[in-house]
């Protein structure tokens, strides 16, 4: 092979990584609202972008994810050799509700029941957020990221400790 044809494959193969690279970049929203649990916290405006400089790679927080495959030790016993997934969003397979009647049924009827561990999607988000704040000294207060709506502080008896003051217990 001559130094003109390295030299040309070599420039495309460049060429190649810099625009997958790009549109990899392009894809990638810079904020993500976490909105599934809106009835009792506000929604968060997760700083998807600031999240990315600080990630090692994308496959610390999505296990099945475009480029590298699953890092998660509860995914990787058996999808070590698995594909890449088109989209790498959490919804896609953590539930918002994973105990309604309608998927507790669904999962009745799945007779293989593969992912019946599947953590619902508030416990995805927890494990990965928490435990990544916790070693980064990032915020780990519930209300630091979300705050709790009124029906919130009504679902979780945010006044009991008043009513405990008080002699009653509430119930």
């Amino acid at each position: 092979m001559s130094a003109k044809q390295i030299l040309i494959t070599l420039m495309m193969v460049l060429a190649f990584f810099a625009t997958s690279s790009l549109l990899l970049a392009a894809e990638m929203p810079e904020q993500v609202s976490l909105d599934s649990m809106v009835a009792l916290f506000d929604g968060v405006e997760f700083d998807h972008a600031m999240h990315t400089d600080l990630g090692e790679d994308c496959s610390a927080c999505h296990h099945h994810t475009t480029g590298t495959g699953t890092i998660d030790e509860r995914c990787v016993r058996c999808h070590a050799d698995s594909n890449e997934v088109a989209s790498v969003g959490c919804r896609e397979c953590h539930l918002a509700n994973p105990f309604s009647a309608e998927n507790i049924n669904k999962e009745a009827l799945d007779r293989y029941q593969f992912h019946i561990d599947t953590p619902g999607l508030k416990a995805a988000y927890h494990w990965n957020c928490v435990g990544c704040h916790e070693e980064m000294d990032g915020p780990t207060d519930c209300q630091d990221c979300h705050a709790r709506t009124p029906e919130g502080d009504a679902f979780y008896h945010h006044d009991a400790k008043d009513l405990s003051a008080a002699g009653t217990s509430g119930h």
